[in-house]
C-alpha cells in the first residue's frame, strides 16, 4: 500500500529534484509567523456591520497601519488612511471631489498603500501573496511590493511605475485594487461561529459575501439550521422562517433578497383575517431601520396566519416524533375558545386572541384546505429557489454544528449537561447519544434531510433539523422550551421564561470546561472553547472571558434586537501570530459616516493570551498536514534514490 501511494505521490512529483523542491518549499512555510484567524457570531443579518467589521479585521488594518507608520503619521492621516482601505471606491470618489490637488494625493496615497500592502503580505509566501493578487494589476502590484525602493538602481523603476499609473488615468482603479489586497492579506482566515439568519435586514448579502470570501468556515447556529431545513422543503422550517422574518418586519429580505412568492400567503391572510386588529402580533419594526408602519396591519395579518399554521405543523412533526419529548409543546387542543382560556401544567390562563377560524377543534393540528395549498405554494418557492438553495449548499459544504481548529474548539451553543454537570444522554431514533457523539449523530442526520434520496431517511433528517432549531436537548439551541405560543397569547409572563440547559452554569467552572475540552479530543491545559449564541450583558456586568480565558463567548449583540439588553454591538476574536485578543464593538452608524466623518467603529481590545514566542505556521494545524506532506516527500526521496521507484525524466 506505502508503495501504491507513493507511486501516486510520483506522478506530482516525478523527480528527485522536484520532491526536493517541493520539501524545501513546504520546510519554509512552516516557519512563517501564523496567519490571523478573525472569529465572527450572531450576525442576525446585520450586514452594514458584519461588512465593516469584516473590512477592518477587528482592528487588524488599522494595527497594521500603526505598525507601519508609527508617529511618522498624524492621527488624522491614519484614520483618513484606514478609512480609504475599508471603502476605497467610496473615499476616493470623496477626495476627487474636494482635493485640490489630486495627483499629489494619488501618488502620496499609493506610496502608502504600498507600505501596508508589503508589511501585510511579509507573513506570506510569494506564491499566495500571488494567488490573492487582482488580475488586472497583479504584475504590477507584485513588483511593487517585493522590489525595495530603497535600492538605487530600483528606485528610478519604481518612481515610474507609480508615475505611469497616474499619467495614464489608472490611479483611482489601482488604489481600489490595493485596499482591496490589504483587506484580503489582513485576514488569513474567518470563522462564522453561527446565527447568520433572522432579525436583521441582509442575511442573503452576507452569505453572498461569505461565498466570495478567500477563506471561511461556518459553525451552524439555530437560526441558520431552521433555513437550511426550509431550503429542504420542511414545512415546519419554512412556517419558521416566514413567521421570524415577520415579527422583525423583514419580509422584503423573503421577497426581493430571494424571491419568495409571498402573495399566496398574504391573500389568504386578508380572507381569514381581513377583520382582525392581530393585536397579538405585532411587528418590531424598531430593529429594522427601512420598515415602512404603512405596512403594519398588513404584515400583522400575514404574521399571525403564518404563526398558526406553525403551530400546527409544528404539533404534527411533535406527534410523528414521540421520541423527541416535546408533548408539552402541543397546546391547541388545550385551548377553550369559547371561554377565551388555555389549560397547561394544570393552571388555567385567559387567552389574549380567541379568532382562530381555522382551528378545527376535532383535529386542531391538521391544516385548513386553504392553508394546505399556501404551504404547498411556499415550499415549492422554497425548494425551487436558486439563490436560497446555493447558499444552503455553501452552509452543508463549508459548515459543521462545531469544528476543532489550532486548538480551539468552536460550536453556536452548549454541550447538552444534566444537573450534576454530566453530558446528558439524548435518545436519537432508538439510539442514546451524548457530548460530541451527539453532536455527530444530529449533523448525520441534518445532511440527510437535504441530500438523501430516501424518502424515509430524508423526512427522519428534515425532522431532525427542525428538532436542532427548537428542542431542549439540541446543543444549539440549549433552552428547555421555546415559548412563542405563551408569548403571543398569554400575558401571564411565567409561562414565557424558557430555563437553560445546566451548560450555562457550569461554564463557569474550569472542571467543566476541561471535560468538554477532552471530550473532543483536545488539551486541557492548552485548548480554548470558542461559544456563541449567549448575548453577553456587557451593561449587567458579564464578562465573555470564563475561566481564565478557556472559554470565550463572543456574541455581544451584533443584532440591534439585542443592543439594548447587551449594552455593546458585538464581540469578534482575532488569533494572530501573537496570541488571542478579544474586541468589543459599539454600535456601527452607517457606512456615509464612517466614510464623510471617518468614524471606525469604537471597539475596545481585551489581550485574552500572548503567546511567550511568536506563533508560526509549524504551530497550527495546516502545519501539521505540510508536516506529513515533507515525511511523505522524504519516503519518496529516499525510494527514487534506493531504486524502488523510478524517476520519470
Amino acid at each position: 500500500m506505502e508503495i501504491k501511494y507513493l507511486k501516486n505521490l510520483a506522478k506530482l512529483y516525478p523527480t528527485v529534484a522536484s520532491a526536493c523542491t517541493e520539501i524545501i518549499n513546504l520546510q519554509s512555510i512552516l516557519n512563517l509567523p501564523k496567519g490571523t484567524e478573525h472569529f465572527m457570531t450572531d450576525i442576525h443579518g446585520e450586514y452594514e456591520q458584519f461588512f465593516h467589521v469584516l473590512k477592518n479585521g477587528s482592528g487588524s488594518v488599522r494595527k497594521k497601519i500603526e505598525e507601519e507608520f508609527g508617529n511618522t503619521l498624524s492621527s488624522r492621516d491614519k484614520k483618513s488612511l484606514a478609512t480609504l482601505i475599508y471603502y476605497p471606491e467610496l473615499k476616493v470618489d470623496l477626495v476627487e471631489k474636494t482635493e485640490e490637488n489630486i495627483e499629489d494625493w494619488y501618488r502620496i496615497t499609493l506610496h502608502r498603500l504600498i507600505q501596508i500592502c508589503k508589511r501585510v503580505a511579509s507573513k506570506y509566501t510569494r506564491s499566495k501573496v500571488r494567488k490573492a493578487l487582482p488580475k488586472d494589476f497583479a504584475y504590477v502590484i507584485e513588483e511593487l511590493i517585493t522590489e525595495k525602493e530603497e535600492l538605487l538602481d530600483k528606485e528610478a523603476y519604481y518612481n515610474a511605475i507609480i508615475s505611469t499609473i497616474i499619467r495614464i488615468g489608472s490611479a483611482r482603479e489601482f488604489i481600489i485594487a490595493m485596499s482591496n489586497l490589504i483587506q484580503r492579506l489582513a485576514v488569513d482566515h474567518i470563522h462564522i461561529v453561527g446565527d447568520i439568519f433572522d432579525r436583521g435586514p441582509g442575511p442573503h448579502i452576507i452569505m453572498d459575501k461569505l461565498m466570495s470570501y478567500h477563506s471561511v468556515d461556518i459553525q451552524w447556529g439555530n437560526h441558520d439550521v431552521v433555513w437550511m431545513g426550509a431550503a429542504a422543503g420542511h414545512k415546519a422550517c419554512i412556517a419558521n422562517v416566514i413567521r421570524v422574518a415577520a415579527r422583525y418586519g423583514n419580509l422584503d429580505m423573503l421577497e426581493e433578497g430571494y424571491g419568495i412568492n409571498l402573495i399566496p400567503l398574504a391573500t389568504f391572510a386578508m380572507n381569514t383575517y381581513g377583520n382582525d386588529s392581530c393585536k397579538c402580533f405585532k411587528i418590531n419594526y424598531s430593529t429594522t431601520a427601512d420598515y415602512n408602519p404603512k405596512d403594519l396591519e398588513w404584515d400583522c395579518r400575514m404574521q399571525k396566519a403564518i404563526a398558526v399554521i406553525m403551530f400546527k405543523l409544528e404539533g404534527q412533526v411533535i406527534k410523528r416524533n414521540p421520541e423527541f419529548g416535546m408533548e408539552d409543546r402541543l397546546l391547541l387542543h388545550k385551548m377553550d375558545l369559547e371561554n377565551g382560556t388555555i389549560t397547561i401544567d394544570g393552571k388555567t390562563y385567559p387567552l389574549e386572541d380567541t379568532n382562530f377560524p381555522t382551528i378545527n377543534p376535532e383535529d386542531p393540528y391538521a391544516l385548513s384546505p386553504e392553508e394546505e395549498v399556501v404551504m404547498d405554494r411556499l415550499q415549492s418557492a422554497f425548494e425551487k429557489c436558486e439563490k436560497l438553495q446555493k447558499h444552503v449548499r455553501f452552509l452543508f459544504s463549508n459548515g459543521s454544528l462545531y469544528k476543532v481548529f489550532n486548538s480551539n474548539l468552536l460550536y453556536h451553543g452548549c454541550v447538552p449537561l444534566n444537573e450534576d454537570g454530566s453530558f446528558r444522554k439524548v435518545k436519537i431514533f432508538g439510539q442514546e447519544y451524548s457530548g460530541k457523539a451527539l453532536y455527530d449523530i444530529l449533523e448525520v442526520y441534518a445532511r440527510k434531510g437535504y441530500y438523501s434520496l430516501d424518502k424515509e431517511e430524508k423526512m427522519k433528517g428534515m425532522d431532525i433539523l427542525w428538532y436542532i432549531w427548537i428542542n431542549g436537548n439540541s446543543p444549539v439551541f440549549g433552552k428547555d422550551k421555546m415559548t412563542t405560543f405563551e408569548r403571543y397569547l398569554i400575558a401571564d409572563k411565567s409561562t414565557h421564561k424558557e430555563v437553560k440547559n445546566p451548560y450555562y452554569t457550569y461554564m463557569e467552572q474550569e472542571e467543566t470546561v476541561n471535560q468538554i475540552l477532552e471530550e473532543f479530543g483536545l488539551d486541557k491545559e492548552t485548548s480554548h472553547i470558542i461559544n456563541g449564541h449567549i448575548p453577553v450583558q456587557l451593561s449587567k456586568g458579564e464578562t465573555p472571558v470564563k475561566c481564565n480565558g478557556k472559554l470565550l463567548i463572543i456574541d455581544g449583540g451584533f443584532s440591534k434586537a439585542y443592543q439594548k439588553v447587551t449594552g455593546i454591538a458585538g464581540y469578534t476574536l482575532v488569533y494572530n501570530s501573537y496570541g488571542l485578543l478579544l474586541v468589543a464593538h459599539e454600535p456601527f452608524v452607517s457606512v456615509e459616516e464612517a466614510v464623510v466623518k471617518e468614524t471606525d467603529i469604537h471597539s475596545v481590545n481585551m489581550v485574552v493570551e500572548r503567546t511567550t514566542k511568536r506563533l508560526r505556521v509549524a504551530d497550527t494545524d495546516a502545519g501539521k498536514e505540510i508536516q506529513e506532506s515533507i515525511f511523505e516527500l522524504e519516503k519518496l526521496v529516499a525510494a527514487y534514490r534506493a531504486g524502488t521507484i523510478r524517476e520519470k525524466i
